[in-house]
């Protein structure tokens, strides 16, 4: 399948419709669809909004990208991964249904997953956008019951655009006419852009900061709207940035009339690998048996920020970076966050990846904007380099999804 494009990513729809219509529109027979795009959120959003609805009894069929480990972590039917049988099934379908014709991975895959969709019952289908919005494979879908546009930021500009406002006019590509869309917090330019885009469509807007608000308050989550107030407790996925996450995901769950129960859960029960992610108890904590060892696949400025909110809110320890990116990323502009934080960080490169950036020059890149760095020719190294000067240190791996993947992949 990879090989029937020649561009991993090439930004349009005719492909994907054209497929569709060979395979009898699978798009046509899905359960009520949420769709969800944006820079930052998304996936911690999707997971938040789906253990809500499960915690209210309801069933979820959710797509997501990129997998860690699997591919199967992109489809789930019904609560469930997606088995091989099901998914070797639906893959073949597409590709004879195809019929050699371009078409790029993340179309022919996407596609795959809506036919399985299509073909399990449930209450709803979460799908998280994979690049951008307008032209993305997921935006086939004419009437969803609700679009989701968690928050702008730049990354992707080479596919996206290289201002706020063209990125938001990608991302606002997913609302539909008449249909309600959840703004979460916005810069005021890419919130303009949404603005404009619905009020275009009719689509209703329920905006962080005029419709709803979300907080933490006495150690609590307080989520107010006109339906009135909601004293939750804190998110279990760590980190400040899922107190906007959940607003999101909670209003959503208000709009759809969830009970009680959706509330508590979606803030209680979502798990979202390499979000923040303590790897205790792994195979990691034999190398490193005295330090606090983290995973995060954040990978542009905004995460860089997310990222150091949090650590700023841990108990004072030494804290060093394990860093691996892509060579399309911003990787100043991720580090740059970091740099007062961080007591050191060791480059490598992603294991496996063709585009990663070298340990090299990512260590160039943390010297640029002001941290000690070396370079390790893996995490294993690098995390025994750093037991060795500093046992007890809290370490960060960080930088990338794929370096995530590769960690859990290897490790957990």
């Amino acid at each position: 399948m990879m090989s029937l494009h020649p561009k991993v990513i090439d930004l349009t729809l005719d492909r994907v419709w054209s497929l569709l219509d060979a395979l009898d529109h699978p798009e046509r027979k899905l359960p009520p669809v949420i769709h969800i795009a944006g820079t930052n959120g998304k996936g911690s959003t999707q997971a938040m909004i789906r253990a809500g609805l499960e915690a209210a009894h309801q069933t979820v069929h959710a797509y997501t990208s990129p997998h860690l480990a699997r591919f199967h972590e992109r489809i789930r039917l019904a609560g469930e991964l997606i088995t091989e049988d099901a998914l070797t099934q639906v893959l073949d379908e597409c590709y004879a249904a195809n019929d050699g014709a371009n078409i790029t991975y993340f179309e022919i895959t996407t596609c795959a997953a809506l036919l399985a969709f299509s073909r399990t019952p449930t209450d709803y289908t979460l799908l998280e956008v994979g690049l951008g919005g307008r032209l993305d494979a997921t935006n086939v879908i004419d009437a969803p019951a609700l679009t989701i546009i968690t928050p702008v930021s730049m990354d992707h500009e080479s596919y996206l655009g290289d201002t706020l406002a063209q990125i938001a006019g990608e991302k606002a590509g997913i609302i539909k006419r008449g249909v309600p869309c959840i703004v979460g917090p916005q810069p005021d330019e890419a919130l303009a852009v949404v603005e404009t885009r619905a009020a275009k469509l009719g689509a209703p807007l329920l905006a962080f900061g005029q419709h709803w608000h979300v907080g933490r308050e006495n150690g609590r989550l307080v989520y107010q709207d006109d339906t009135g107030l909601l004293d939750l407790d804190l998110p279990n996925l760590p980190g400040p940035h899922q107190i906007e996450n959940a607003g999101m995901a909670l209003a959503a769950l208000r709009y759809l009339k969830m009970s009680d129960a959706a509330f508590d859960g979606a803030v209680g029960n979502a798990d979202w690998p390499a979000r923040l992610q303590n790897l205790r108890s792994t195979a990691l904590n034999a190398l490193a048996p005295d330090a606090d060892i983290w995973l995060d696949g954040g990978h542009n400025p905004a995460a860089g920020l997310a990222l150091a909110a949090h650590l700023k809110t841990l108990p004072d320890r030494p804290t060093h970076l394990i860093c691996g990116m892509l060579n399309t990323k911003d990787v100043r502009g991720y580090l740059a966050p970091l740099a007062d934080i961080a007591t050191a960080l060791t480059a490598i490169s992603i294991p496996g990846e063709a585009n990663t950036l070298s340990a090299q020059d990512t260590a160039i890149a943390a010297r640029d904007v002001g941290m000690s760095a070396s370079v390790a020719d893996d995490v294993e190294a690098a995390l025994r380099q750093i037991a060795e000067q500093t046992p007890n240190a809290r370490v960060l791996i960080c930088g990338s999804l794929y370096l995530a993947g590769h960690v859990l992949r290897e490790f957990t």
